[in-house]
């Protein structure tokens, strides 16, 4: 049941999400998982309908913040208000209190602005003063780069890079999905063609997950999975020039990551079991913000993907 309930949520995600199924694919994965999600894509590409469409389809709210120079950690996890009244303060709770967040631009926000972010996604918590406030059981942040103006910005630092589940590269759909595109919003406008979206419950997520962690995974697989970590670290053992390209690798987190996310694609494919396939479809993104690539591969012009392409060629499928 749970299943077919999250194949009704996809199919809603896509309708309102045209041409992104890759992101939407991920939203879900990240959701099973119990993850976040780092989107990088150029403007326009539907990022804060996506997020909106999630929060409209599960029962959780969803909040916006739009990061810029002059965010103050306060407009994120929110601060002690004094009431006159009765001489006392009392804490107003800020955006990071939503069940789904929406960080745009997050690259545009300071190191301060960060770090409460930070501490948010790997505490599922916030401190203001002397006091710790737990957030939400279901709580998930999707956070947005613009890759195609970089000035004035923050680059995030690797500590919270690894934080994030997965890192997404998305791009501009097609000329046909662009007239559907069309077609959908003029429609919208006229307030016809309203599909109603599904109604997961808080409890049915969480069963899903619950679920997915009892897939099986046979063993050879976990050591293949493994593998294919170890070769971010001691990329030597495979192949001289993984050397030269790799600075450093992956933590500890990210086989975790990993392993969450293929099964959490098995499951959304409709397997009571992990195979190769699922693993590989995730790889890339679960990686892909983790490697640190040496001098020698800027300057060859390497990508992460490319690194990440060769790894899944040179590591043995069991």
């Amino acid at each position: 049941m749970a299943a077919e309930q999250f194949k009704q949520l996809q199919a809603y995600l896509d309708s309102q999400v045209l041409g992104q199924s890759t992101l939407t694919r991920n939203i879900l994965i990240a959701l099973l998982a119990d993850g976040h999600l780092l989107v990088e894509g150029p403007p326009g590409l539907a990022k804060t309908r996506a997020v909106n469409a999630l929060a409209k389809g599960i029962e959780g709210d969803f909040h916006r913040v739009q990061f810029t120079p002059d965010l103050l950690p306060a407009d994120l996890t929110g601060t002690d208000i004094y009431r006159p009244e009765d001489g006392s303060f009392a804490f107003q709770q800020g955006p990071l209190f939503h069940n789904l967040v929406l960080a745009d631009e997050i690259n545009r926000a300071p190191a301060k602005v960060q770090s409460a972010l930070l501490e948010a996604m790997a505490e599922r918590q916030i401190t203001v003063g002397n006091r710790t406030y737990p957030l939400p059981e279901l709580f998930l942040v999707m956070a947005t780069q613009n890759p195609i103006e970089q000035e004035g910005t923050y680059p995030l630092p690797e500590a919270q890079l690894d934080r994030f589940l997965m890192h997404l590269e998305i791009d501009y759909p097609g000329a046909d999905t662009e007239l559907s595109i069309l077609r959908l919003t003029r429609n919208e406008a006229l307030h016809q063609q309203q599909v109603s979206p599904p109604n997961l419950s808080q409890q049915d997520i969480f069963a899903a997950r619950a679920a997915i962690l009892k897939i099986h995974l046979a063993e050879a697989l976990e050591q293949y999975l493994v593998q294919l970590i170890i070769a971010t670290r001691k990329p030597a053992a495979l192949d001289k020039n993984l050397a030269n390209w790799i600075e450093y690798g992956a933590s500890p987190r990210a086989t975790i990551a990993l392993d969450r996310c293929a099964r959490a694609h098995a499951w959304l494919s409709g397997r009571d079991f992990v195979g190769p396939d699922d693993i590989q479809a995730v790889f890339h993104n679960v990686l892909r913000h983790r490697l640190l690539l040496s001098y020698d591969a800027e300057a060859e012009g390497i990508s992460c993907n490319q690194v990440l392409d060769r790894i899944l060629e040179l590591v043995p499928v069991p």
